[in-house]
């Protein structure tokens, strides 16, 4: 009798959690990539690059970000959040002020750059600060890794940006995005790779590359914050990004030079005059073989 009793028990308290949309009871492991262009009020390379007047300011902007995405995340149930520093030099994000239940992973360089830390054992990705892929129209600060050599990067045909690319290393690992917050067209191209499941928080609309009309921070951290919660709490309509291997690279550079140096690495194949391509098994791989090229291109 009490075994049975002690099974009735289990049933009722499953569906009791499955009815209220907690069936992450014993809480939500979060993982936060942080960039810098796409944060409310940025609009200008001198406002991102550590010797620039407004650096500064962008830095707590950034940090604030951040923190809001942590505190909607605490009230979605989340009980382990690492934030993972993401833009330039990857310490930008203010230590001492970030919010103490996050983790912070901070510096560079990292084997996984923007997303060093991510594994399996997470349940879903936020992405903060984030920018519109390189040749985009009123994209704020637009670039795809590196504003200096590239220009476009595909994936088995599939053009992607930052975003996108960084989903499929989270997709790598099984674990979804749920939410982005950046410009209003960074969230456009998110949505559509991406699928319209994601959650997006457009936090400025951008004017051209260097203009933009903005919430102001405040306004932005509200946002970011609502929206962190409202998609862990939809996590289970969250899509894991994914591409079928083997992995097709295709980089087109900014100058010729570039491609001259990368086909020098071995697998790597000129494709044109400023492009090459290389093919790999292994996502991971492929994606740190990506990386090289670009540290060599500048």
């Amino acid at each position: 009798m009490r075994k049975i009793f002690s099974t009735l028990f289990v049933l009722t308290l499953s569906l009791m959690l499955f009815a209220s949309g907690n069936l992450y009871a014993d809480g939500l492991k979060v993982y936060i990539s942080v960039d810098m262009e796409g944060v409310a009020g940025v609009v200008h390379g001198d406002q991102v690059s550590a010797g620039g007047s407004d650096y500064s300011l962008a830095r707590r902007w950034t940090t604030e970000e951040a923190n809001a995405a942590i505190e909607g995340a605490l009230e979605a149930g989340a009980t382990e959040i690492v934030v993972n520093d993401s833009h330039g030099s990857m310490r930008n994000i203010i230590a001492s002020d970030l919010h103490p239940e996050a983790r912070l992973i901070t510096g560079s360089p990292k084997p996984l750059s923007m997303m060093e830390g991510i594994d399996e054992t997470f349940d879903a990705i936020i992405f903060i600060g984030y920018h519109a892929r390189a040749g985009s129209i009123d994209g704020v600060l637009d670039h795809t890794y590196s504003g200096a050599s590239v220009y476009s990067v595909k994936v088995n045909g599939v053009e992607l940006g930052e975003g996108e690319m960084n989903a499929l290393v989270g997709g790598y690992y099984g674990v979804p995005v749920a939410m982005i917050a950046g410009d209003e067209e960074a969230c456009r191209q998110a949505r559509e790779t991406l699928g319209d499941q994601i959650v997006t928080a457009e936090v400025k609309k951008g004017i051209g590359r260097y203009a933009a009309n903005t919430l102001v921070p405040s306004k932005a951290q509200e946002l970011i914050k609502e929206k962190t919660r409202t998609s862990l709490e939809q996590l289970s309509d969250m899509e894991v990004f994914s591409l079928t291997s083997p992995y097709v690279f295709d980089i087109d550079f900014l100058r010729s030079c570039q491609a001259q140096g990368a086909e020098l690495v071995p697998g790597v194949e000129r494709s044109g005059p400023r492009s090459v391509n290389f093919t790999k098994d292994d996502l991971i791989d492929g994606f740190q073989m990506f990386r090289a090229l670009l540290v060599l291109s500048r």
